[in-house]
C-alpha cells in the first residue's frame, strides 16, 4: 500500500523519527447502504473513525474487518485501499502508519463488541452523511490534532470516490 499522507504536526526530523517506536494501525471509513458513514462518538464528545491497532498475526485487511466488527458491530467489504497515513508524534515518541480503506457494510447492522476501554471512551456509533461526518470531526476536535486531520482528510477522499 502507498504512503498518502504524512501528519508531522511536531515537525519532527528525520533523526528523530529513525528512533520511534513504530505502530501500525488500521482505519475504515465505513459506508452503509444509504451511503452515510459510521463515526464513534467518545464520551468526551468528539468523534472518530472505527479502526485501531493491527496484530502482530493480522494483515491490515483482516485488522480493519476485525475493527470495524469490533467498534460499530458490522462486516464490511473493502471498496478500495486508500493508502497508508503516517503521523509523526513526538509526545509520544512514535511513529503511527495507519492502512486506510473505504468498505461497504455486508448485511445487517449489529451491535458492537469493545474493549473495556473502548466502553469507557465510546459513548455511541452515529450514522451520518460524509459532510455531517466532517463537521461533527471539526466541531468536536479531539484531545489529539493528529486523529482530527487524518480523519477529515480520509473522509474527504471518500467523498471525492463516492461522487
Amino acid at each position: 500500500m502507498k504512503k498518502i499522507k504524512l501528519i508531522n504536526l511536531e515537525n519532527v526530523s528525520d533523526a528523530e523519527v529513525k528512533k520511534y517506536k513504530i505502530r501500525k494501525t488500521t482505519r475504515a471509513v465505513a459506508v452503509d447502504e444509504n451511503g452515510l458513514v459510521a463515526l464513534l462518538r467518545a464520551k468526551k464528545n468528539y468523534y472518530s473513525l472505527p479502526g485501531g491497532g493491527i496484530k502482530k498475526w493480522e494483515t491490515a485487511k483482516n485488522a480493519m474487518k476485525r475493527e470495524c466488527l469490533e467498534e460499530i458491530g458490522c462486516r464490511v467489504k473493502i471498496l478500495k485501499k486508500l493508502g497508508i497515513v503516517t503521523e509523526n508524534r513526538k509526545k509520544l515518541n512514535m511513529v503511527q502508519k495507519s492502512y486506510c480503506y473505504i468498505a461497504k457494510v455486508k448485511g445487517e447492522k449489529g451491535t458492537p463488541a469493545l474493549e473495556a476501554h473502548e466502553i469507557d471512551e465510546c459513548a455511541e456509533i452515529v450514522w451520518t452523511t460524509i459532510d455531517d461526518a466532517i463537521r461533527k470531526i471539526e466541531e468536536g476536535r479531539s484531545e489529539n490534532p493528529y486523529i482530527t486531520e487524518r480523519n477529515i482528510f480520509l473522509l474527504n477522499l471518500t467523498a471525492n470516490y463516492l461522487k
